[in-house]
């Protein structure tokens, strides 16, 4: 296995732990138990990644390699075993804040390194030359585990009430793309999710939000 694939397996990793902690979050704060937090720990890890190779015509690649669904499983736990002994976590004068900043920063992490990644997958498959698809493919991937966790739980989908998310994927996809084709893989699978993380965190600094009509 050469130092390329290590790096990208590395980062697909980071991702999936990312992902994977902030579905677990989710479940701990809508009261499910152990099963339903890994449930929701995994689809979020790896939901958006099956969806897009659905799409691509082939296994989905958490089937084939469950590494990755370990992983997810494995973190969820971590996260419910740390809440489940440490309840003073829980109490609602610290938890809301503590959820706000983690939830953040988890999926701003998972969302730029699987926006990379879904980017990334595409030009595997054979269609470098077709932006518009690759864009589709990253920002699914990015969001998609997400939307799954949100609708599962009950809660309207993250993506569409909180500030710029699915577009951050659309600019870290974009911008893998052109990285890809100017200067390989690795650039672009470093670069474009610090993009992603770098809008994800401004947005939520200087508020943000593309325009909408509040209800009377």
């Amino acid at each position: 296995m050469d130092t390329r694939t290590l790096i990208v397996i590395a980062l697909e990793l980071a991702g999936t732990v990312a992902f994977a902690a902030s579905g677990a979050m989710v479940g701990i704060r809508r009261g499910m138990d152990v099963f339903g937090v890994c449930v929701l720990g995994c689809i979020t890890a790896v939901g958006g990644g099956m969806t897009r190779d659905i799409i691509l015509g082939t296994v989905p690649g958490a089937l084939i390699r469950p590494v990755y669904t370990t992983a997810a499983i494995l973190t969820a736990l971590a996260v419910f075993a740390v809440s489940y002994f440490r309840r003073s976590l829980l109490q609602k004068g610290s938890f809301g804040a503590v959820y706000e900043r983690a939830m953040l920063a988890m999926d701003a992490v998972g969302l730029g390194i699987f926006t990379a990644s879904g980017v990334a997958t595409g030009i595997s498959s054979g269609y470098l030359e077709n932006t518009f698809l690759l864009t589709v493919l990253g920002t699914l991937t990015g969001v998609g585990g997400g939307v799954l966790r949100d609708m599962m739980a009950g809660v309207p989908p993250y993506i569409l009430v909180k500030h710029v998310y699915a577009c951050a994927s659309v600019a870290g996809a974009v911008s893998c793309v052109w990285i890809y084709r100017g200067f390989g893989q690795i650039p672009a699978m470093v670069v474009s999710p610090v993009v992603v993380i770098l809008i994800r965190f401004l947005a939520v600094r200087y508020h943000w939000n593309l325009p909408h009509i509040k209800p009377e």
